[in-house]
């Protein structure tokens, strides 16, 4: 965990933002289908980085908690928040064998992948709730590196998410390119 925490608060300590300084695109184009079926207003943002997600849901409204394990992203995150004029609660937390307290209407996994997370997301949320993924996934274009533990396979994400209460809203997979990636969002059943 600490070796984590330092490479990736290393990473961050620059004046650049590591993923730029706008909202996932995925998240943007996504927002009229979650604003018309979420419960409400309650959102997490896991690995949420230097806050770009975050800062984008408080300023439609949402009340959000940005969790990541990078203190330096978390500072950059608050600055930008101030100065944006927005509120978010940024938490310190390894998300391996983290507790997710709560419930939360709305969470987010953008770019990390924990495949144990996402039964303690799905339990996290509210009845109704939603969680949207968009993570890397193995492709032939893929032109940086990674260990395959921490790529989806074709057709793993909505297979795993098959096996919760609730059902998908949308999935979909964009192999080709540098940045191969897996899209879905749940919906958890309302009870």
């Amino acid at each position: 965990m600490e070796d984590d925490r330092q490479r990736w608060n290393e990473r961050y300590r620059t004046e650049e933002y590591l993923m730029g300084d706008r909202p996932s695109k995925f998240l943007v184009e996504s927002l009229p289908l979650i604003t018309g079926h979420c419960p409400g207003r309650r959102a997490l943002d896991l690995a949420c980085g230097e806050g770009r997600n975050s800062i984008f849901l408080a300023s439609q409204g949402f009340s959000v908690t940005g969790v990541d394990i990078a203190e330096e992203a978390l500072a950059k995150a608050g600055r930008r928040a101030a100065a944006e004029g927005v509120r978010v609660d940024w938490i310190s937390a390894d998300l391996e064998g983290v507790v997710i307290p709560g419930c939360y209407d709305l969470i987010l996994n953008i770019n990390f992948l924990l495949r144990d997370l996402f039964g303690k997301c799905v339990a996290a949320l509210s009845p109704g709730g939603l969680l949207l993924v968009d993570t890397i996934m193995a492709g032939p274009g893929a032109i940086v590196p990674h260990d395959p533990l921490y790529l989806l396979q074709p057709g793993e994400l909505a297979t795993l998410f098959a096996a919760y209460p609730g059902r998908i809203l949308l999935s979909e997979e964009l192999p080709e390119g540098k940045n191969p990636t897996a899209r879905l969002i749940f919906q958890k059943a309302s009870e």
